[in-house]
């Protein structure tokens, strides 16, 4: 936790509230009494403009709570780190003690949904590498369960594997009958359809065909694969958050027959080793938080500290990766608060202002902002100087111009939405989308995250963002159109800039569901276009895993709804089960 040490600089002054004055109060209180907390102008009386309002729920964490946390994971950390080295080691054994190909994709199958994958890079590209030296046959598998596993993570790892290994498995009529009653099968051919390329019409037909068999059976087969079907039919594995299906997979991996009794217990112990490094940013995070003192004079926006750092689990889990992760929750929880500026509270005229302010990166051109929006700026202008000051003693880089483009493009983009909706105007689909897949975050917080992932940094290597253009593009959109699917009906119930959804309608005059489905069938083609770009692409390893973790972040954060603006009911849950509640180890 030290590496973060340099975010705790101040370059302009936040607040004139002493912190020892400062507390958990406007956090906590009812919603009804939180919007009345009162706004402190300190510059000359302006007519103040008609404001708009979300409602935003109040956070529903106690910061006191969370600052608890520490004394009582701290007494547990030195105990699970040595059973967990000494487990990993007889994981070790496990990956060297077969030599047959199918036996060691399953092991890896296994281990990456568990969650422990991380440890064991060095030897899964190793097994992966000598199954593509030793050009292990695809097409001579016996059964469809083996080719699906073998191709979807071959795929994965970034080995270009043709579909055409799926042609033994259908004749003139399409896939064979014979695969139908062949639930294991059917499932491994379904999780595979989705590592496709785009025009690759044999996965479409497989994906097809496993669906529909697999919806068929599902009434047919016993409780524990039934419910594993339909998780799968709603989520499937590619698409999953990789921290919380490690957290699911071991509940569901507990009750397999055949499991492993040491990677089961090696998965709990390091879960559980990993959450307490995970408490221990959240904790750390909370007191920056409360320090902006933000409740109280930010009140139109969405008090979700907890909820941005699932979001940058969602991006890096890895125990080490501390210092990507802490900067990631700080950028998101930092981009909701000028995102509500513009889309709620903001009339045009300041949020041109704010956004001339941050093209000049002049904190001068905020003079007739009223003091909460310029809180706001100051709030920002920090943020970047600290990120700044930290790459340049880590790596003597200055990193402040790549920074204040991102931002600088980001409010731009923001900006254009926020003329849209003052105008009235509903933009073509396709215009949409050009702007949106900027204003979303994706590209500032990827350059965020790039200069805290550990890589060297010279005056050029931010460049290569720019050369692996189309992941980030790719991503961005993906979380884009999840975003509106899960957030644009109540958004539009309290009058919003129009999304995707109603982009479309008011292009094609079609329904909301049949909008709906067309958006959902884009996610779909956007994903294929990601999976090829994550074999053709020359980005670092972990940045790029980074790039598509956020794609799959955003189906758990809107797969039922707005799960950041309304996080009272799953997205609660998950926090629970993912931060505050452990393992049992028993």
């Amino acid at each position: 936790m030290a590496a973060m040490s340099c975010f705790s600089l101040a370059r302009l002054p936040i607040s004139s509230t002493s912190s020892s004055t400062r507390n958990f109060s406007c956090l906590t209180k009812p919603h009804s009494m939180r919007r009345s907390c009162k706004i402190v102008n300190t510059t000359e009386k302006l007519e103040e403009p008609p404001r708009r309002s979300a409602n935003y729920h109040p956070t529903i964490w106690d910061h006191s709570t969370i600052q608890s946390i520490e004394n009582f994971s701290s007494l547990k950390g030195n105990t699970l780190e040595r059973r967990r080295e000494s487990l990993k080691n007889e994981v070790k054994l496990l990956l060297d003690a077969s030599d047959d190909p199918v036996a060691q994709l399953q092991l890896i199958g296994t281990i990456q949904r568990l969650g422990i994958a991380y440890h064991f890079d060095n030897e899964i590209k190793s097994i992966l590498d000598r199954i593509r030296d030793c050009h292990f046959d695809l097409e001579a598998l016996d059964c469809v369960h083996k080719t699906a596993l073998a191709f979807r993570l071959l795929r994965q790892h970034g080995y270009d594997v043709s579909s055409d290994v799926f042609q033994k498995y259908r004749d003139s009529q399409g896939f064979k009958d014979s695969l139908t009653d062949d639930v294991k099968g059917l499932l491994s051919l379904y999780e595979a359809s989705f590592l496709s390329f785009p025009g690759e019409q044999l996965m479409e037909e497989a994906n097809k065909f496993s669906v529909r068999h697999l919806e068929s059976l599902t009434q047919k087969v016993g409780l524990d694969i039934e419910e594993q079907v339909r998780h799968s039919l709603q989520v499937p594995l590619h698409r999953r958050m990789r921290r919380l299906e490690a957290r699911e997979y071991i509940d569901v991996y507990q009750r397999e027959e055949g499991k492993s009794s040491v990677l089961l217990e090696f998965a709990k112990v390091d879960f559980n080793f990993v959450q307490i490094i995970h408490q221990m940013e959240l904790k750390e995070l909370s007191k920056w938080w409360i320090s902006l003192n933000l409740g109280s004079v930010l009140s139109f926006t969405r008090d979700r500290l907890v909820e941005n750092y699932l979001w940058a689990i969602g991006f890096v889990y890895e125990p080490h990766m501390s210092k990507c992760r802490i900067g990631i929750t700080k950028a998101v929880c930092i981009l909701s608060v000028i995102d509500d500026v513009y889309d709620i509270y903001g009339s045009f005229e300041e949020v041109e202002i704010l956004t001339k302010t941050i093209k000049s990166w002049d904190p001068h051109e905020m003079r007739n902002l009223p003091e909460n929006i310029k809180l706001c700026y100051k709030i920002l202008y920090n943020f970047i100087e600290e990120i700044t000051t930290c790459t340049l003693l880590d790596h003597g880089c200055n990193v402040m111009p790549f920074l204040k483009e991102e931002w600088e493009n980001i409010c731009g983009a923001f900006l254009v939405e926020a003329k849209w909706f003052h105008g009235g105007y509903t933009p073509s689909l396709k215009e949409y989308l050009k702007n949106a897949w900027i204003s979303i975050g994706g590209p500032m917080t990827f350059v965020f995250a790039y200069c805290l992932l550990g890589h060297t940094l010279g005056d050029n290597s931010l460049n290569c963002l720019k050369q692996g253009f189309d992941p980030i593009y790719w991503s961005s959109l993906i979380l884009r159109l999840n975003d509106d699917l899960g957030t644009s009906k109540v958004e539009m119930e309290r009058g919003d800039t129009p999304k995707s959804i109603q982009c479309h309608m008011r292009e094609t005059d079609e329904s909301d569901e049949v909008s709906r489905e067309y958006i959902k069938n884009l996610v779909d083609h956007f994903w294929k276009e990601l999976n090829q770009e994550s074999i053709r692409t020359h980005l670092p390893k972990n940045f790029m895993n980074l790039v598509t973790n956020m794609a799959l972040a955003s189906h758990c954060i809107f797969q039922f709804g707005d799960g950041i603006g309304d996080s009272t009911g799953i997205t609660k849950n998950r926090i629970l089960s993912l931060f505050f509640n452990n393992v049992p180890l028993e």
